[in-house]
């Protein structure tokens, strides 16, 4: 249970932030919903039944940032959970250059978001979980930042990041009595993957792991749940492969 903590969720609008979101609460936390739309925040705020908050949120802005972090502080007092679900649009033209092709503008693009947008709202929160005597960090990676790939060089790279950022939080911080994980998804059927692919290419991505199918985004939603919860009070740092049995570590 989640009860009374709050739990802020970037780029939770949609696909598996809002159903992280939407777990969280139903499990009985006072959930911060971010998105760069107000309006698309507020939609999916009232979709959510319990306690739900749409707030404006863009990680690239880190003066934006900062101001979010002391304004969630002074509505709720606190911040117990932090989700950065945030990542940078699925670019075909991006993710299909070989590594010597990728210009070095296109890293940064995805970088701003994903890397750089994670640890912008690390550095945020922290202080406060300090000082309210603990929290839980959960970032959003990928299968090929544990495995490697052959495409998407800038999102592999930036993800890889990701799990860096989570190890020093876990480390560093333990004995704050704050815990940080890594959920490094496969194919999950969001918008930002499944609707961007051919049948042809859903079918394939389907048999790459041994359970033949997509992950869909509640099954995420409910790993992030129980990670936030006590039930994992005595792990930390962990990377966490939802990919169906693909990567195995």
């Amino acid at each position: 249970m989640l009860k009374d903590k709050v739990a802020v969720v970037t780029g939770s609008s949609r696909g598996i932030g809002f159903e992280i979101a939407k777990e969280f609460a139903g499990r009985g936390a006072t959930v911060v919903v971010c998105s760069r739309s107000m309006a698309g925040a507020e939609k999916s705020a009232r979709m959510i039944k319990g306690k739900a908050y749409p707030e404006r949120l863009d990680v690239t802005d880190r003066a934006g940032v900062t101001k979010f972090m002391r304004q969630l502080i002074d509505r709720h007092r606190r911040v117990d959970i932090l989700v950065n679900n945030a990542g940078y649009r699925f670019d075909r033209k991006i993710w299909t250059k070989r590594f010597h092709e990728v210009a070095e503008e296109d890293f940064d693009r995805v970088s701003q978001v994903d890397l750089k947008g994670t640890l912008r709202l690390c550095h945020s929160a922290l202080p406060f979980m300090i000082k309210n005597g603990g929290g839980v960090i959960i970032n959003i990676s990928s299968t090929p930042a544990v495995s490697g790939h052959t495409e998407g060089a800038p999102y592999t790279v930036a993800k890889a990041g990701v799990i860096a950022i989570t190890k020093h939080i876990a480390l560093e911080y333990g004995d704050k009595n704050i815990r940080a994980y890594t959920l490094a998804l496969g194919n999950i059927s969001s918008e930002a993957t499944f609707s961007s692919m051919t049948v042809t290419e859903r079918k394939n991505a389907a048999m790459e792991n041994s359970m033949k199918r997509w992950g869909d985004p509640t099954e995420v939603a409910r790993v992030a749940a129980s990670l936030a919860s006590d039930d994992f009070s005595f792990a930390t740092g962990n990377t966490i492969v939802i990919d169906g049995g693909t990567v195995l570590l």
